[in-house]
């Protein structure tokens, strides 16, 4: 059996120089941490974070019928985003289940960019170009023609304005305009994953070690530090964001995953997964299927991915994501949950951690909201 050795990102360099703990994530080594996950959770929390998104998978359609493409193709309404405008989505099975979630950058008229997750990114990029057949547009794998870094936190605004003439006042959440930051063009979006404002930066893999050095630079007075993935998903976690292969899988439908709002019937056409997601959509109006639900720990056992959910002596979920919360001092986990377990305060819940039923609170999510 062949092995294929990982991929690297343009700051693979930077990252060794800077002593990281690299792993292998979805084919890529990427920094795990730098040093303490704690200290870069807080650092994006209460300053701001540096991070290497590179591993993301870029998919540019273009095209006279682009956005009719993506409408059928995807359950969100695409051809209705404006240009310079982002939209969250997600791309399904025909039986409706989910292939990953997206988000979709109207670039121009004509132009869109698809960010899939990199564990997908084949994936959603084979879908794509399967289902332009028959549509005036072209589906580009633009992975090698993009590094993406990410400067997340309440400091972030002030540490990029310093190094862009681009109007980041007038960039508003889940948007995208060109401009230069710090010499470099870039796609500056804001569409940020860790719960704090914060900003994307899709540039050239040649100018990555440039900008991240500059954006370094900028943010020393700001407290900024370097962050890897282990405290983005303490981030996200706390910021109750769904994790491909965690709270969304192929065997989810968006409404399984409380995410229906995201699936568009109204729009024209027909599109992949319609029929499948509109059986889903009415199953959950009759009888909601387990419900995503958030876990908060009386005791200090951490949950894990696939740990029961039990109540009165039963099973009555698993435990899809579960880390320390830096910011709430325990154990946070979510969950899927029978209905009937599901609402803030529920009684006698708790997580079977090897053969001991640990006692946890049920509550609302997200864990954590940002102060505006």
């Amino acid at each position: 059996m062949s092995s294929t050795a990982p991929r690297r990102t343009a700051l693979d360099a930077v990252h060794r120089a800077l002593g990281a703990t690299m792993t292998d994530f979805a084919g890529w080594d990427m920094p795990l941490r730098y040093g303490s996950e704690r200290d870069e959770h807080t650092a994006v929390r209460t300053r701001a974070g540096l991070f290497d998104l590179s591993h993301m998978g870029e998919i540019t359609v273009t095209g006279p019928q682009a956005a009719a493409l993506l409408d059928f193709a995807l359950v969100g309404s695409i051809g209705t985003v404006k240009p310079g405008r982002a939209r969250y989505t997600m791309i399904c099975r025909a039986d409706g289940g989910i292939l990953d979630d997206l988000i979709v950058y109207r670039l121009a008229d004509t132009e869109y960019l698809v960010v899939a997750n990199a564990s997908n990114a084949q994936v959603v990029l084979d879908a794509l170009t399967e289902r332009a057949a028959g549509f005036d547009t072209e589906v580009r794998d633009d992975r090698d023609a993009y590094a993406l870094l990410a400067v997340q936190g309440p400091r972030s605004p002030g540490i990029l304005k310093g190094l862009t003439d681009a109007d980041l006042d007038g960039l508003k959440y889940y948007a995208g305009l060109p401009g230069t930051v710090a010499g470099v063009p870039a796609l500056i979006a804001r569409t940020g994953y860790t719960g704090e404002d914060g900003f994307e930066l899709f540039v050239a893999p040649a100018d990555a070690e440039r900008l991240w050095q500059a954006l370094t630079e900028a943010g020393a007075a700001a407290g900024l530090v370097p962050c890897g993935l282990s405290c983005r998903d303490t981030l996200r976690l706390e910021a109750g964001m769904p994790l491909y292969g965690h709270e969304l899988t192929t065997s989810l439908t968006p409404f399984d995953a409380g995410l229906g709002r995201v699936v568009k019937f109204e729009k024209d056409g027909d599109f992949v997964g319609r029929a499948a997601l509109a059986e889903a959509a009415a199953r959950a109006e009759q009888a909601p299927p387990r419900v995503l639900a958030g876990l908060v720990a009386e005791g200090r056992r951490v949950p894990r991915a696939g740990y029961p959910v039990v109540a009165d002596g039963r099973v009555i979920g698993e435990v899809t994501s579960g880390a320390p919360s830096p910011t709430l001092g325990r154990p946070i986990a979510m969950a899927y949950v029978d209905a009937a377990h599901a609402a803030p305060g529920t009684p006698g819940v708790g997580v079977d951690i090897r053969g001991s039923h640990e006692p946890y609170e049920v509550v609302a999510l997200p864990f954590y909201k940002r102060q505006k």
